[in-house]
């Protein structure tokens, strides 16, 4: 049962800050921290959701060879300019490639 409280509660919790962004005054927004902060907030969270998809394995930290190579040929890709789908491709087939070896 605590499950379903939790989901509950973080649904309630979504929808309440969905809420609070709808009747936010125009005048917060147009501060230009708040519109810095709502720049930067998705990159830093993106940037965390691969390293610890890179890195972490559970509960732990993990060093996982093909993991990582293919993090870095897709570093590679992008700093190349490559289209995000050939991105993908690549640090697929990189980390494939090595775990077939």
């Amino acid at each position: 049962m605590s499950v379903w409280i939790a989901v509950i509660a973080t649904g309630i919790g979504c929808y309440a800050l969905k809420l609070g962004g709808l009747v936010m005054p125009q005048r917060v927004l147009d501060d230009p921290r708040v519109q810095r902060f709502a720049e930067l907030v998705p990159v830093a969270l993106l940037s965390a959701l691969v390293v610890v998809q890179t890195f972490a394995d559970g509960r732990s930290l993990e060093f996982d060879g093909p993991r990582v190579a293919g993090m870095g040929a897709a570093v590679v890709a992008l700093v190349c300019r490559a289209p995000f789908l050939v991105v993908l491709a690549v640090a697929g087939a990189v980390a494939a490639a090595l775990r077939l070896l």
